[in-house]
């Protein structure tokens, strides 16, 4: 902890700005690594921190451990009027795994370096879990009620598809939930410059469906040295190279239609989705995040046979993260199986539907005026998240979910490839213009 703010915290004047950055290296230093299969540290280190910390300041947080280690807190925040919905502010606490030798700065230290906090989690998503707890911190010590009750959720298990986070909850706990009509959580609210006068901040309004699917051939097992037609391995490998250099057609969702529209009024010049190279040219640093929420796709990413180099295998297998956009599911699956053909045997080891929301009402206009009034170029538009949240489970309650954690990006930054990239880092700036945001969007939600 700075020395200022230690000082601060002895005098009581320490505010969300003050600490937002230590809660954000404090979080990352919490090694929460998520391997998908129970073998990482777990999340529970980081549920009992966040739950201190909101003890601190009068609530009474609850852990849920859904599993050894695999542990959520969540809290309920009373408003000034109790008999409106309340709002859901949700963010996950596990990170996918980082191999520190392929980094600049550890990614378990939370190291600051050329004005930004560095780590896994920082901007996936521990920058907000810091800025969600930064702000409830500062409005629980001047006893500033927001307007509504307010239900904190950090999750575990987000990174493996929520099973022992948010699904956990929703399936075993909805009572937590009781009351609540809307929803803001990860990967919205960060900015984009188009120039001078005008930054973009994208709001998610709606995110892709997801089948992550294992792919097996069974063949004819034999000896390495002899003639074999029915081999598993090339029947696989076959399909799979079909399956990863297939080009899903273009389909334009509401969602992506009004982001073009938005950001064409913005640049001033047309942008057709039917010329994705031409489009994603105009879009600089977020084209990895709009790219492929114009079509389906499916990525293969892990193969297995085989146990010796002299025996053909019986069987091999893959796996491929297939996401398929709102509305167009049926079509994904149908095109999987006619490219993999017959002799491919699919199964889901997960799989989530879609969503998609309009980009309207008082909760987005409380998002609006908040970016309005601490960026004074700053226009929020609707997209379509490529990925998937645990907003999938909350809205399975009827929840109405946004993507809305706010950023000020640097131009130069590439936000996107911070996403589960080496060398994950957030502006320090950028958190405290968050911390700002988020308190004033509280205060019109």
């Amino acid at each position: 902890m700075s020395e200022s703010i230690s000082a601060a915290r002895a005098t009581g004047t320490v505010s969300g700005e003050d600490e937002v950055v230590d809660l954000c290296r404090d979080l990352i230093r919490i090694d929460t690594s998520n391997y998908g299969d129970h073998s990482g540290p777990g999340e529970r280190a980081a549920a009992e921190y966040v739950a201190e910390k909101l003890a601190e300041v009068g609530l009474e947080p609850q852990i849920f451990e859904s599993h050894k280690g695999r542990a959520s807190t969540v809290a309920r925040i009373e408003g000034e009027d109790p008999s409106r919905p309340a709002l859901l502010i949700h963010g996950h606490t596990d990170v996918v795994p980082a191999n520190a030798h392929d980094w600049t700065h550890h990614p378990f230290s939370g190291e600051i370096a050329d004005g930004c906090v560095w780590g896994r989690g920082a901007v996936d998503m521990k920058d907000m879990d810091a800025m969600t707890l930064a702000v409830v911190r500062d409005r629980l010590r001047s006893g500033r009620k927001p307007p509504r009750d307010i239900v904190l959720a950090f999750l575990a298990d987000e990174e493996a598809g929520g099973v022992y986070g948010a699904r956990h909850l929703v399936d075993r706990h909805p009572d937590l939930f009781e009351g609540v009509s809307e929803a803001i959580g990860e990967v919205g609210g960060f900015s984009f410059t188009v120039n001078e006068n005008l930054r973009l901040y994208l709001v998610e309004t709606a995110q892709k469906g997801m089948h992550w699917m294992r792919l097996t051939v069974d063949g004819t097992a034999g000896h390495g040295s002899m003639t074999n037609n029915d081999n598993a391995i090339t029947e696989l490998c076959e399909a799979v190279g079909r399956l990863g250099r297939h080009k899903f057609p273009v389909r334009v969702t509401k969602t992506v239609r009004s982001f073009l529209d938005e950001l064409s009024d913005a640049l001033g010049t047309p942008l057709d989705p039917e010329n994705m190279e031409e489009t994603l040219a105009k879009l600089g640093g977020i084209a990895k995040l709009i790219g492929a929420t114009l079509q389906n796709t499916a990525a293969p990413t892990m193969l297995g046979a085989g146990y010796k180099v002299n025996v053909i295998p019986g069987q091999a297998t893959a796996h491929v993260d297939g996401r398929f956009l709102p509305g167009y599911e049926e079509e994904f699956l149908a095109d999987i199986d006619r490219i993999l053909g017959p002799r491919v045997r699919r199964e889901d080891v997960h799989a989530d539907k879609a969503l998609e929301t309009t980009f309207d009402g008082a909760l987005v206009d409380a998002m609006q005026s908040a970016l309005k009034a601490e960026d004074p170029i700053a226009r929020a538009v609707p997209y379509c998240l490529s990925g998937g949240t645990d907003a999938k489970s909350f809205d399975d309650l009827g929840i109405r979910c946004f993507g809305f954690a706010p950023l000020r990006l640097p131009p130069e930054l590439d936000f996107a490839g911070m996403f589960h990239g080496v060398d994950e880092r957030v502006p320090v700036d950028g958190l405290k213009f968050g911390v700002r945001v988020l308190d004033r969007f509280l205060d019109a939600c």
